[in-house]
């Protein structure tokens, strides 16, 4: 009740006009049934903008830190992610991740649209990182298809560091979904889960055109605040699986009424 509330009446009009959010591959998003929304991220703001366009609700993972704040705006912070039934996940690992994953299958088992970040964190500098397993298990585990989304844009609206987003427009690229039944029982085998992630990578890197970095952005992050630094920053690899690079470039909006979104 209180997502279909915040998104219908209190935040999500505010944010269509703010950030008149354009979509593509919308029918890609299956009618009803479970399934994986598997999605680059750029910014805080990707976890709100892309449910806009969505007709069913989905659920994020978010970081346990969320849940965790002090004082009015770190109550205020909590209530609303509990609100829209954000699944908190100690970004740590172990046992504590693992409990974030089985809510996620709980969730798929009840047939609803689980959302995840698959670089675990968001990107430091607008490239694609390393994807993470955890994608690939919730895909073996539950045998939903995982549908790739790309988001446009928000790292513009909203660079790290920056608190409030700057309107301007905002773009989502849904893409056809993947479908990994074809391993099913082998969720244990960590070569099986290495190449279902870097596939549903691969997807995002062709939606999004972003250039791919081969290791993870948690790993990048610490070593920017650690004040290690190459010029330009890690090297890139071709691909996810050190296939080509797809050749494609970054999604521009449509050029149509400013305001409309594109299915």
């Amino acid at each position: 009740m209180f997502y279909w509330l915040m998104k219908r009446v209190l935040v999500g009009p505010l944010l269509r006009v703010l950030f008149r959010p354009w979509v593509r591959g919308i029918e890609n998003i299956p009618g009803d049934g479970p399934a994986i929304v598997a999605s680059n991220h750029l910014a805080v703001i990707d976890s709100f903008i892309l449910p806009l366009v969505l007709d069913r609700e989905i659920v994020f993972i978010g970081k346990s830190e969320y849940f965790t704040g002090t004082g009015l705006k770190g109550r205020i912070t909590a209530g609303f992610m509990r609100g829209v039934g954000t699944i908190p996940v100690d970004r740590s690992g172990g046992k504590a991740s693992e409990a974030a994953l089985r809510t996620g299958l709980k969730r798929l088992d009840e047939g609803g649209l689980f959302g995840i970040y698959p670089e675990g964190t968001r990107s430091p500098d607008g490239r694609l990182y390393r994807g993470k397993t955890g994608v690939a298990r919730l895909a073996l585990e539950s045998g939903a298809p995982v549908v790739p989304v790309a988001m446009v844009g928000t790292d513009k609206a909203q660079p790290i560091g920056r608190r409030i987003p700057r309107p301007m427009r905002i773009g989502i690229v849904i893409g056809e979904p993947l479908d990994f039944r074809r391993y099913t029982g082998m969720e244990s085998d960590r070569f099986i889960l290495r190449s279902v992630t870097d596939e549903i990578m691969y997807s995002l890197m062709s939606l999004s055109g972003q250039e791919y970095v081969d290791i993870y952005a948690a790993t990048q992050k610490a070593r920017l605040a650690a004040g290690v630094r190459q010029t330009g920053g890690p090297p890139s690899t071709a691909a996810p699986g050190g296939r080509p690079a797809p050749d494609v470039q970054v999604p521009e909006p449509p050029q149509d009424l400013p305001g409309a979104s594109v299915d």
